[in-house]
């Protein structure tokens, strides 16, 4: 990733208004580019462990408009860029692998249970009541908890309704997100072996992936070439 890349979005966080970006648009386009180049890139290699058949740039990447109509933070534009990275897109409603870069020792490759429907946290409950080892085998792996850590996002305060109090998972059922993010820092993002290093995060965040997506979608797993 260019250095010019994380200097412009610095930049532009400073001069978040349509005027500067205006006077900016060529910076802007140009490092546009670069993100574009790095997205397809990452799609031919998180084709070697999904099926990315016939997903593009623009099945993956995000504008960098923000929609301010209901927003109190009416700055026009995302101080970063972005892009996820599933079978069919970011559209398809799978759990999929979210690259997110952001100056400032906030670039992170994300993925999980962010934003579940109603239905798919009963799954996911009722998952977790069956066979609560197979989630546990995977997130706490010593080489997942290196990677990624602990999970982040909202629980209850209370047991859901349907299971009790003493349940043995009841952190676990509680849960209204389980969402997983490997940070990186600035320095990292420049790197040359940046790429390599977020292929081999996403490689160990997929089981996790997988085991949403077969409970949410019965979806079976992409085989690793």
């Amino acid at each position: 990733m260019p250095t010019s890349l994380l200097t412009f979005l610095s930049d532009l966080k400073e001069n978040n208004t349509r005027e500067w970006f205006g006077e900016n648009k060529e910076r802007f386009l140009e490092q546009k580019s670069a993100f574009d180049q790095f997205t397809i890139q990452l799609i031919s290699l998180f084709a070697d462990f999904e099926n990315m058949d016939g997903v593009e740039l623009k099945h993956c990447s995000y504008r960098i408009y923000r929609d301010v109509r209901f927003a109190k933070d009416k700055a026009p534009y995302k101080t970063w860029f972005s892009a996820s990275f599933s079978e069919g897109g970011r559209k398809s409603g799978l759990m999929d692998y979210y690259v997110h870069i952001e100056p400032g020792g906030k670039s992170f490759l994300g993925g999980g249970m962010y934003d579940p429907s109603p239905e798919q946290l009963a799954l996911f409950r009722q998952e977790i009541d069956y066979n609560a080892q197979h989630l546990k085998g995977i997130i706490h792996a010593p080489t997942f908890l290196k990677a990624f850590g602990e999970p982040v996002g909202d629980s209850l305060k209370k047991m859901p309704k349907g299971y009790v109090v003493d349940h043995p998972e009841i952190e676990l059922l509680k849960k209204k997100q389980l969402f997983f993010w490997r940070k990186y820092s600035d320095s990292e993002v420049i790197s040359p072996l940046f790429v390599e290093s977020l292929i081999q995060d996403a490689q160990v965040l997929k089981p996790y992936l997988d085991f949403l997506n077969a409970i949410f979608f019965d979806k079976e797993p992409f085989s690793i070439k």
